[in-house]
């Protein structure tokens, strides 16, 4: 074996390049018998094998920086790094994160758990290189699908204009999580297809090799004459219309091509640089090939017989009680950032094709989108991880809350996701949303809650709602305490009362203590009335402290001069990986922790 010798880099460049085939091929079986043990991305990391590969051969890391975007498909790049080793703890508590984390080793510049930010923060790393003397080169490895979120624009736009030596790889494999939409995805693939654009490219080649023996004037004319042929063909190509020097199209899968175009980049000082990199997202994994949707993200599966079944989640229920409600009210829109899939959208999508919007990993777009088609009386929904709404806060201020725009807000992954970690967490959503007028917050416990208040958000509201589920499965016998009001109290004689929302009333009732079930994110005089009653009010919140609804209730109980004890649990900090229920019991979140500090108290 060959990785179980490689510690560093520069054990990689001792092995003869003949042999870097057999290399990747060991590589692509880890990542196949690993993943499929510990979960994790599977299908976006035998897209890159040879191309990570062929990036550690010619580059010098950590001197060079290469940041892949989004970090998920950086497996490769730790096995070579001197962390094979530890690839059993993947994803596991203190063990490997799934994404690029300078906090994990020096080979890893940035953090990179969303999509479209290696190009930004890429030409910072180069900027201050630049300012501080550094030789180190800036590579980043950006897929078709981050090319379709505006961040990449802003950051292409700003380097192609600047000299610095970036090297941009375009990993083009036609796929974001979902199958990439829209005019760039229809560009590059007019780029792959047009063989004549290849060959005249390769003719004109072989003529500007020559140019030592005929002057620089008869070089001028040549390099412009390639111009030109290669606007006639391609009529325009958009990375050096934009500044930058265009490598590619280059077969992602052969190591030595990839080798030989990294090794021309290197030698090229004057200005950014683009590859574009042609690659199949699972390649080397039959099932993965011909589904990589389904092998984006697992869980862990039997490796010889492939994903089974896979249990019924929040998402599920959202998707098919959505297709249920659009079907009575033709108004309704479902909208996705690539991610239909995820966020159980697939069935509404072939149901209802001409109300369905992938707009691609633009959540900001997304946002503004949803409110252009309020504006005109229709009812968006957007369905989306509550991480990755976060990108979008302005735009739903400005564009939805401020006019009062009907836009509907599926928070997906709300509350702590476990093994994806501290980027994909979903704290943060009840925080910034209850401070913005205007917005009304569902809280739903199991699927049955979900499926009436989505149906309340869309039918019976005209303001900007949001619906916020968990990543987990519903309980086993889950009641329904949805009626219509904005809270629920079961009143067990005690004096003692828990207060929380979402997920964590399913720990919260099965303690000894009356629980009040918050089905709206608000505190009226209605609620704090019925809470004076009690002496003991504990607040249990699966988000961050600050800003969140624990305190809001704090600073309404101060207002009315409880005399009582009142004492807030949520999460002070970022959320590292884990299972979700060890993170709960870490958090005192869980039916246990909660019992304990009531009676402690």
């Amino acid at each position: 074996m060959f990785l179980k010798e490689i510690k560093n880099p520069n054990d990689l460049k001792k092995i003869p390049e003949d042999k870097l085939p057999e290399l990747c091929d060991e590589i692509r079986s880890e990542l196949i018998e690993k993943v499929s043990n510990t979960g994790g991305h599977l299908a976006s990391n035998l897209g890159v094998v040879e191309l990570t590969v062929a990036l550690h051969s010619v580059f010098n890391c950590p001197e060079d920086s290469i940041i892949f975007d989004v970090g998920h498909q950086s497996y490769v790049h730790k096995m070579l790094t001197g962390r094979y080793d530890k690839f059993d703890t993947l994803r596991k508590a203190d063990g490997l994160s799934g994404f690029m984390n300078p906090k994990e080793s020096e080979y890893d510049p940035f953090i990179s758990g969303h999509s479209s930010t290696s190009l930004s923060c890429g030409f910072g790393i180069s900027k201050a290189n630049t300012m501080l003397g550094n030789y180190g080169r800036v590579i980043c490895v950006i897929g078709d699908g981050a090319l379709t979120g505006g961040l990449a624009y802003e950051a292409l736009n700003n380097i192609g204009r600047s000299n610095e030596n970036m090297i941009i790889i375009l990993n083009d494999n036609k796929m974001s999580i979902s199958k990439n939409v829209g005019a760039m995805a229809k560009y590059l693939s007019d780029v792959r297809t047009r063989s004549s654009y290849i060959s005249t490219k390769r003719n004109v080649k072989g003529k500007l090799s020559k140019i030592a023996l005929i002057g620089r004037p008869i070089t001028r004319l040549i390099e412009k004459t390639k111009q030109a042929l290669k606007y006639l063909v391609l009529k325009q190509n958009m990375f050096e219309a934009l500044g930058f020097y265009y490598l590619g199209p280059v077969d992602g899968h052969d190591v030595h091509k990839m080798i030989d175009v990294l090794k021309s980049a290197k030698e090229i000082n004057s200005m950014p640089i683009v590859i574009h990199a042609v690659t199949t997202k699972g390649k080397g994994y039959n099932f993965a090939e011909s589904s990589p949707e389904s092998y984006h993200g697992v869980s862990s599966f039997d490796y010889e017989i492939g994903l089974q079944s896979i249990s019924y989640g929040y998402s599920e229920a959202f998707g098919n009680a959505l297709c249920e409600i659009a079907e009575k009210n033709s108004k309704i829109c479902a909208i996705t950032a690539a991610m239909a899939d995820g966020t159980g959208l697939t069935k509404f999508a072939e149901k209802y094709p001409d109300r369905f919007f992938d707009v691609g990993i633009a959540e900001q777009h997304a946002v503004t989108f949803a409110a252009g088609l309020a504006s005109k009386g229709m009812v968006p929904v957007f369905a989306v991880y509550s991480s990755f709404l976060q990108r979008a806060f302005d735009q739903i201020i400005h564009d939805c809350s401020i006019i009062n725009q009907h836009v509907v807000f599926c928070i997906d992954r709300a509350g702590i996701v476990g093994r994806d970690g501290a980027t994909h967490n979903g704290l943060f959503d009840v925080a910034f949303l209850s401070e913005i007028p205007n917005v009304s917050i569902f809280t739903p416990s199991n699927y049955s809650e979900l499926k009436q208040m989505l149906n309340v958000a869309v039918n019976e509201r005209s303001s900007v709602c949001a619906v916020r589920y968990p990543r987990t499965v519903e309980p086993k016998n889950a009641e329904n305490y949805y009626n219509g009001d904005s809270y629920y109290i079961k009143n067990r004689s005690s004096s003692k009362i828990i207060v929380t929302y979402g997920n964590l009333f399913n720990h919260a009732n099965k303690t000894d203590y009356s629980v009040c079930k918050l089905n709206e994110l608000k505190i009226d005089d209605s609620l704090i009335d019925k809470l004076l009653k009690f002496n003991e009010i504990y607040f249990f919140e699966e988000g961050i402290e600050n800003g969140g609804i624990g305190q809001i209730l704090a600073s309404k109980l101060l207002e009315t001069g409880y005399k009582g004890k009142y004492r807030l649990t949520a999460i002070n900090e970022f959320v590292s990986q884990d299972d979700i229920d060890s993170l709960l019991k870490k958090y005192l979140l869980d039916t246990d922790s909660m019992n304990h500090i009531i009676s402690e108290e």
